[in-house]
């Protein structure tokens, strides 16, 4: 069961209280659960589970690519693991030991990949993952999830625990917008329909999505009506949800806090190209390098507004 809030605000709750309070209530329930760290449990809020239960916590260290073959190793003898480091860490550092000691070797891991983005803010470029997507979705049999909300983050992960294979969570740590009322439960996989629209549709993910409705909003006063999907699986992607809005509404753009290359834009594009070819836009970083900054100026400077998205729809329905 889906709900949407009716009116969208910035919650009151950090996402890394979220992760940390589900995690020490699966921990309460299942033995198996544990914890991986590469030195920044204050900065995700886990070190109230490390107290608690601090023989099923792993601080690693500044090691990522060592606690990921850690990780792959608890989960050889049955645990069920939860690794975390910011996600340029979680990517590009580690990533050959998420692809041979998690993925190859067909293991039960999951991977916590957080301040995607632009909301890396004031830890700059070399933390500022624009590129974790584009990694992680070559990785064969790789699940990527980006919870829009505290409430999607918990249902989150409380679904993790009990899937098997090897799963990318980029996570946003501090107060996000909430989309969702509590107690919405989705399907891994599955985009969800936030608003109905006639003439275009924008497909977006984690930060961007409650831009993509601002500008819903925007667009709706100049007459055209934009249907807004969020796809919070970005691999696997969900086809039928994007052929159908394709086919429905004659053009696509996408909008993400990531690269437009090898991100959700790419991905839908392989999709339309394959089996429903429509106009499309992309709304993302062009291939650039992060920066320093608040994150309101960062995003305004990767062009990541509801004002871009605004733009960039009115520049792809003229295609139709």
């Amino acid at each position: 069961m889906i709900k949407l809030v009716d009116y969208v605000q910035k919650e009151n709750i950090l996402m890394k209280d979220v992760y940390c309070s589900t995690l020490m209530d699966l921990a309460e329930k299942d033995e198996n659960v544990v914890v991986l760290d590469s030195d920044l449990m204050n900065s995700i809020g886990t070190v109230p589970f490390a107290k608690k239960y601090p023989e099923r916590t792993f601080n690693c260290g500044v090691q990522e690519a060592n606690m990921i073959g850690v990780a792959a190793g608890l989960s050889a003898t049955g645990k069920i693991p939860y690794a975390h480091t910011f996600g340029p860490f979680a990517s590009r550092r580690c990533c050959d030991q998420v692809f041979i000691s998690a993925s190859y070797a067909k293991l039960n891991v999951r991977i916590v990949g957080s301040d995607p983005g632009v909301t890396a803010a004031f830890n700059g470029g070399t933390h500022m993952p624009f590129e974790d997507v584009g990694i992680m979705r070559t990785i064969p049999e790789m699940t990527i999830i980006e919870p829009v909300d505290s409430i999607m983050l918990e249902d989150m992960i409380r679904q993790l625990k009990d899937v098997y294979g090897v799963y990318y969570l980029r996570l946003l740590r501090k107060n996000a917008v909430q989309i969702y009322e509590k107690g919405s439960t989705f399907e891994i996989g599955k985009g969800v329909l936030l608003r109905e629209g006639t003439d275009i549709t924008i497909i977006s993910t984690g930060i961007l999505v409650s831009e993509s409705l601002k500008a819903a909003d925007a667009l709706e006063k100049d007459g055209i009506h934009a249907r807004v999907v969020n796809m919070f699986t970005i691999k696997p992607i969900d086809r039928e949800m994007i052929v159908r809005c394709a086919k429905e509404t004659g053009a696509v753009v996408t909008a993400e806090n990531h690269n437009i290359i090898n991100g959700l834009g790419s991905a839908v594009a392989e999709v339309l190209i394959e089996e429903c070819p429509v106009p499309m836009g992309r709304i993302g970083v062009k291939d650039l390098f992060g920066e320093v900054g608040p994150v309101d100026y960062l995003q305004k400077r990767f062009e990541l507004t509801a004002e871009d998205i605004v733009k960039e729809v009115k520049k792809v329905i003229v295609k139709k």
